[in-house]
């Protein structure tokens, strides 16, 4: 199965602060399994980037697989804004990058779960 990364492992895998994190990206990294990432998550790692940071972010963006927003994954993320924006407190990247996830058959890797209670999704188990 694929794995789709939400942007706080980017963030973390940027910092390289926990050893046994970046070990277990370092393996996925050198597996044969597809890593898919959001416009989203290059948006928003993008946004808070500082400029000695940018030659880092495009060494670690490159080798991953940019998954387009459609028709398909917006309407997916609208639906699930309908059903869990105010119970959730689930907002717009964040629906994206689940309906993305869903869309593309991928296990999301993410640290924060609570973002995310649509079913459907199903979460890469890190070894970290």
């Amino acid at each position: 199965m694929n794995v789709f990364i939400d942007t706080d492992v980017v963030i973390e895998v940027l910092r390289g602060r926990n050893r046994e994190f970046t070990e277990n990206w370092q393996r996925l990294a050198a597996s044969q399994v597809a890593i898919l990432i959001s416009p989203v998550t290059i948006a928003e790692v993008g946004a808070g980037a500082r400029p000695k940071e940018q030659v880092a972010i495009a060494r670690l963006f490159s080798p991953l697989i940019c998954v387009p927003i459609d028709g398909l994954v917006g309407h997916r993320a609208g639906e699930y804004l309908l059903q869990y924006a105010k119970s959730h407190s689930v907002e717009i990247g964040d629906a994206l990058i689940a309906a993305s996830a869903v869309q593309s058959k991928s296990a999301l890797w993410t640290r924060n779960r609570k973002h995310y209670p649509m079913p459907e999704l199903k979460f890469y188990v890190s070894a970290a």
